[in-house]
């Protein structure tokens, strides 16, 4: 299958080498050792960046910083997003302020065009497993596109800068960037501009100041063009934008996981018998047709969907899980034992989980009231 990646789309094998190249993003290497100390950093499923140093700096000399990233409320939350949430709360610890913004206005474009489910969804599915996962949202800007704020100067500052970005785009640049473009996609891809340099309006932060902003491959078209217009714009004298770029986790199939699919994923709100079924059903193998086989000639966890999950974070220990690739691969393990070993590990994470739900969802009321 041709592979496909693009903000609305993607499909097939991922070469994120040829990415790297075709979007001109720069390899993610000698971190200090704060990072370390995240699993998707230390993994290399962070992979790469563009001007991450200025964020790197104002860590080390705790200067003032903001991560900004969006939800987009198209479904349950499952195990893909939850990489998004751990990079949120990774940041919020290292001393970054939290933009966390409801691409309502682009789901409505593009996918879902009622407001009312929209915003369910991102309280429901999104908002609640963020807090239930760790995030403080007293140390976080929380909003909806479609409703940025009840201060109407930081709500005219942030639709204004919408607007007036468009000025610094055209048509040919949308099409080399995106393709061919409905006026609703490219509304919203302005607006997510906005989302993304706007911290450093006065009426926000006060000053230009680092953002970064951790996205999926998929999601760069949206960084080049906020980054060009954000440059062109002299109204404003923004400091350019950081990004991070991570892999996809694969689904339960072997593509990636899609909120639309639910024999792809494993919810946060799935029980840890529904996850066990899926996995036992669906999570593609990378062992060999026969026990015999897979004895002589072992498996293949690059492609093993259950290794997969446990190197993305289900198993923490660097050397337990290296163990685990090892058996495998030599034919000691076989590929129903490794399933049993995710499944273990997902059953006590979503009762731990489940537990952390039903308090996040008290905090997550009474800050919406």
């Amino acid at each position: 299958m041709v592979s496909k990646v693009t903000p609305w789309e993607v499909k097939g094998k991922i070469d994120y080498d040829k990415l790297m190249k075709q979007f001109g993003l720069q390899p993610l290497k000698h971190l200090p050792d704060v990072f370390q100390k995240n699993v998707l950093f230390r993994r290399g499923i962070i992979f790469a960046h563009r001007d991450f140093k200025q964020i790197v700096e104002a860590i080390e000399k705790k200067k003032p910083f903001v991560m900004m990233t969006g939800l987009m409320p198209s479904g349950k939350f499952h195990l893909g997003h939850k990489m998004v949430a751990e990079q949120i709360i990774f940041y919020q610890k290292l001393g970054a302020k939290i933009y966390l913004t409801v691409a309502d206005l682009e789901a409505y474009n593009s996918r879902n065009p009622n407001l009312k489910e929209l915003r369910e969804t991102a309280i429901k599915e999104y908002l609640t497993n963020y807090v239930a996962l760790g995030l403080d949202l007293k140390k976080c800007d929380f909003y909806f596109q479609s409703q940025r704020s009840k201060d109407g100067q930081k709500a005219n500052a942030y639709y204004s800068l919408a607007n007036m970005l468009a000025r610094h785009a055209t048509f040919n640049e949308f099409r080399s960037i995106y393709g061919a473009l409905e006026p609703g996609k490219m509304a919203s891809a302005l607006l997510q501009a906005a989302d993304m340099l706007h911290p450093q309006l006065k009426e926000f932060e006060g000053k230009p100041l680092p953002i970064v902003v951790p996205v999926g491959a998929d999601q760069d078209p949206h960084l080049r063009l906020a980054r060009d217009v954000s440059q062109r714009i002299k109204s404003f004298k923004f400091k350019q934008l950081s990004s991070t770029y991570h892999k996809f986790m694969p689904g339960l199939k072997g593509e990636k996981m899609s909120s639309s699919e639910p024999t792809s994923y494993i919810a946060l709100t799935d029980t840890p018998e529904e996850a066990a079924n899926k996995i036992k059903k669906y999570a593609f193998s990378g062992g060999q047709p026969t026990i015999e086989e897979h004895r002589k000639k072992g498996g293949n966890p690059e492609i093993d969907v259950a290794f997969q999950m446990l190197k993305y974070g289900l198993e923490p220990d660097d050397k337990k899980l290296e163990k685990i690739y090892d058996d495998y691969k030599k034919g000691k393990l076989l590929s129903g034992e490794l399933k049993q070993i995710t499944i273990d590990k997902l059953t006590i994470f979503l009762k731990e989980h489940a537990q952390k739900r039903k308090q996040a969802k008290k905090v997550v009321d009474k800050f919406l009231n």
